[in-house]
Formats: structure tokens, sequence, C-alpha cells
């Protein structure tokens, strides 16, 4: 594994899990030394089985370095010269304080893995409101303009209406001051006639809720709520807290070199596996996977499910 640091799907702690099952009595998986004595001992009907165990923890055996041959599997041909072979010091000097490092490079590399794969869904998700937002607002086809061209845009566009029609105006002013009541009349006169020349009315009348709704129905979209869009940001951890120096975690379980610290994507905080043994889909997340959550951030999520829930 040290040679070929991608040939292989698992890591070090898969190994160490093997070698220390095969005599702990946990589990029957290695019991019996044929078929024949795995049967005639009722093994899958009275004992667990180890790899059923793998497969429910399989994040804390993968190996974040391991790619996958498009051909297939190759030989590995390892280097057999004395300077290439190594002692195994995760093997015979396990419980040794001292010999290993503070951190586990391969821990860190999985966190950060995890980190970024976290954040990409969370982009995506955020680029889908936007466009959907965009698309609403009936700016789609210019994206690349930000909100100030675009106010210069219909200031100036505004300033040059008001000086070819203030003529207009000058002439619609003299025929209400003319006629009784035009004192209280006025505004909504020329208001109403100068944004139906102005095509302002139509405007109005695509941006009403009843158009807006028709539209998003027509386009099969459904625009989030203020509320749903601030959960939606608030549900995924940016910042993850660091792993040096984590001595234990919260429910005072001590960390060591071998002991695996995960994090929650909610929150960001680093605990033990007994402690962040839920696993959720996030608001925050466009594809909707379930991950590893601590067990205060599963109990909000539970709670705002319940509570948008009818």
């Amino acid at each position: 594994m040290q040679q070929f640091p991608s040939k292989f799907e698992f890591n070090e702690r898969y190994l160490l899990n093997l070698h220390d099952h095969v005599y702990s009595c946990q589990f029957g998986t290695f019991v019996g030394n044929c078929e024949k004595d795995r049967l005639d001992l009722r093994l899958m009907d009275r004992t667990y089985s180890l790899w059923g165990y793998i497969s429910s923890h399989i994040r804390e055996f993968v190996n974040p370095l391991f790619k996958e041959e498009e051909n297939g599997p190759e030989v590995v041909c390892p280097n057999l010269i004395p300077q290439a072979i190594k002692f195994w010091r995760g093997m015979y000097n396990r419980f040794e304080n001292g010999v290993h490092p503070r951190e586990n490079f391969m821990d860190l590399l999985s966190a950060a893995k995890d980190h970024s794969s976290s954040l990409e869904d969370h982009v995506q998700l955020l680029e889908k409101r936007i466009s959907m937002l965009s698309e609403l607002l009936g700016h789609a086809d210019t994206p690349s303009k930000d909100i100030d061209s675009v106010i210069n845009d219909s200031s100036m566009a505004e300033s040059g209406s008001e000086s070819e029609n203030s003529g207009l105006f000058r002439s619609r002013d003299v025929r209400l001051r003319t006629s009784p009541g035009s004192h209280n009349n006025r505004h909504s006169y020329v208001s109403v006639v100068s944004d139906a020349e102005s095509g302002f009315e139509d405007s109005k009348d695509n941006m009403s809720p009843q158009s807006v709704d028709s539209r998003l129905k027509n386009e099969g979209n459904a625009l989030p709520t203020v509320d749903q869009l601030t959960e939606e940001i608030n549900s995924v951890a940016l910042n993850w807290k660091s792993l040096r120096n984590m001595r234990e975690c919260i429910c005072s379980t001590p960390f060591d070199h071998f002991s695996r610290k995960y994090h929650c994507w909610k929150c960001g905080d680093v605990f033990c596996m007994r402690c962040i043994d839920k696993n959720v889909s996030l608001p925050g997340h466009l594809s909707r996977q379930p991950v590893p959550v601590c067990r205060p951030c599963y109990k909000e999520i539970a709670r705002s499910l319940s509570v948008e829930t009818p």
C-alpha cells in the first residue's frame, strides 16, 4: 500500500479490523475450518457477519486515493529490494504512544474530499436557484449584466421618454386644470395614460402574483419561499473544524491515531463514530443524498421536516 497507494480500494484500517476480528469471537465469519463446519454450526442463523458490519461502515475503510482502472485491474509487482521493505508500524506498534504521527494522512485526505463534495453539491443547488430567479425576473437573456447596469439603462430610457413626451404632458395639464376637480384627478389620470403608452401596464400584469404562479406551473418549476431558501443556505456547513489537536469527542471518547474522526456535514464539528451514526439528506444539497450528521443536527432537521409536513 505504500508503494502503490492508488491500487487498493481499502485502507490500512480495513486490514487491522480483519486481523482483530479473526480471534475476537464477535462475528462468525472466520469460525470453522470448512463450509461443512459452518453449516453444522448454523453460523448464518446464530452469528453476525463481519462483511455486513464493514458494509454498514464502508466510509471508515475506503482508500481516498484509489483509482479504478479503465481496462480492469493490473498485476501489481512490488519492489522487493531491502530498502523498499518497511516495518508495519501500524500493526506491531499500534499501542505505543509517540511512534505514530499526530494525524492520520488518509483521514485528513478523506475529510478534505468529503468537504469538497459537500461544497460542490451545495454550489450546484445555488446555481439552480439563481437561474430560476433570473428567469422569473426576466434577465435570463442577459446574465452578464449586473443590477447597476440594468438600473442605468432603465434611467436613461426614462429620461429619453420624458423629453419626448414633455409637450404631451403639458397639454394634458392644461386640459386637466380647466376641468372641474382636476386637482384631485390629475395624478391618477396622467399616471394611467403614461403607463398605458409606455407599456408598463402590461409588464405589471405580467409580474402579478397570478401570472407568476401560472408561469411557474406552466414551466414546471417550484420556486421556493424565502424561508426555504434560508434553510437551504444554512443547512450546509461551509467551514469544517480542523482535525488537528482534537483529543476527544463531546461524549468524552478519546481520539487516538487509529480512531476515525468524522465531520458533521451540517454544523462542521468533529465527532466519533457513535455520535454521528445518523444519515439524512440536507436541503442545501442538490443530489439529496443521505450524509452523516450529528445527533443534535439530526433532531433539528427532523423537527423542521415534521413542521413542514402537514
